[in-house]
């Protein structure tokens, strides 16, 4: 996975969200990403007012402790993958700082049933506080599977796209490797992540990188992951 280089999004830090349950699952997780040719990662744990309400502190408290016990060759940073509810808003006003990958990138989420209220205005409301917009797994959200122009119209707007490494494989459904294959297609991908919460995304990632495939299937398009850190 030297092609990716670093990991925008994934559930490492333990106990937060849906995660990794454990600092000692965290480090097994690392392990295994790393011997597949990954050293760099953002934890992006969930920010979602009902499920997993976390702040600032719970984030970067669940850092610390794993970070303590990590090897120095591993590179782990933290940001926040957050839920554009009712309560968004409120979360970058008055001052407030989202955490963030690189560059201000912000990495957003909605509900994968239903779009969330207002999108567009939080989309360039994010860009006129200073902040790119990455949004989550486009590919699994139902709504869109009927609007597929949707997604060309969220990119006019100044957002951009994050796809998780397992959608086109099927892993998830028929239906979400059909609309990774149009968005890739299309070369509207700019950061793939593994997203990886559990045991079962890692053993389905290591199956499906170590078969060669990964590589082909995202190399036609802009993927910006290494750009992000320098490279």
């Amino acid at each position: 996975m030297d092609w990716l280089g670093l990991d925008v999004h994934s559930h490492l830090l333990p106990g937060i969200d849906d995660g990794s349950p454990s600092i000692e699952t965290s480090l097994g997780y690392i392990n295994r990403l790393e011997s597949l040719g990954l050293r760099y990662f953002y934890a992006t744990p969930h920010v979602h007012t009902e499920l997993y309400p976390n702040t600032a502190e719970t984030i970067q408290r669940a850092f610390e402790g794993l970070r303590e016990v990590l090897p120095d060759r591993i590179t782990l940073r933290f940001a926040a993958e957050y839920m554009v509810d009712e309560a968004f808003d409120a979360r970058f006003g008055k001052g407030k700082k989202l955490l963030t990958l690189p560059h201000n990138h912000v990495l957003i989420e909605m509900s994968y049933m239903s779009e969330s209220l207002h999108i567009d205005r939080v989309i360039f409301e994010l860009q006129a506080h200073g902040y790119t917009p990455i949004l989550a797994h486009p590919e699994r959200y139902v709504f869109y599977y009927d609007r597929l122009n949707r997604y060309q119209q969220l990119k006019h707007l100044g957002c951009l796209m994050q796809m998780n490494l397992l959608s086109p494989t099927g892993y998830y459904s028929q239906q979400v490797k059909k609309t990774a294959q149009h968005l890739l297609k299309r070369g509207m991908i700019d950061f793939v992540g593994t997203d990886l919460h559990h045991q079962k995304h890692l053993a389905a990632i290591e199956q499906f990188v170590l078969s060669g495939d990964a590589h082909s299937i995202f190399r036609k398009n802009p993927i910006k992951n290494l750009a992000l850190i320098g490279v």
